[in-house]
C-alpha cells in the first residue's frame, strides 16, 4: 500500500490500469528447489492480475530446509531385478536406485 493512499482510492487507480488483487487464505507456501525447500509459514498471500498476466505476492517469514530425494525402493521391485537380471540383491538395488526406481532401465542397464 502506498503511504497517504486509502484502500478504496487505491483499488480505483488498480482497476483504472486494469489491475485486479485477490488475497489468498493460506497456511503456508512451499517453494521446491532440488533437494530443498523454501518454508513460509501463516504467508499473507495476493494473488494480482494485470492484463492477463498473474503474479503471487508472498510476505512472511521464510526458512529451509532440506528433502530426501532417493526414491523408495520396494522389496519387490529389488526382487524382480534381481530375478530378471539374474544378480544380487546389492546389485539390483543400486541399478534401482540408479534409474530413480526405474524397473525396466535398471534391468536393461544390468544386462547388457
Amino acid at each position: 500500500m502506498l503511504p497517504g493512499v486509502n484502500k478504496r482510492q487505491m483499488e480505483k487507480m488498480m482497476k483504472k490500469m486494469g489491475m485486479q488483487q485477490v488475497d489468498i487464505d493460506a497456511d503456508q507456501v512451499i517453494i521446491k528447489s532440488g533437494s530443498k525447500e523454501l518454508v513460509i509459514d501463516n504467508p499473507q498471500v495476493s494473488k494480482v492480475n494485470v492484463m492477463g498476466q498473474e503474479t503471487f505476492q508472498i510476505v512472511g517469514q521464510a526458512h529451509e530446509r532440506e528433502i530426501d530425494t532417493t526414491p523408495e525402493i520396494s522389496k519387490d521391485d529389488v526382487k524382480t531385478v534381481m530375478e530378471q537380471a539374474n544378480v544380487s540383491e546389492e546389485k539390483a538395488r543400486k541399478a534401482l536406485e540408479d534409474t530413480g526406481g526405474d524397473l525396466a532401465e535398471a534391468i536393461m542397464n544390468l544386462t547388457d
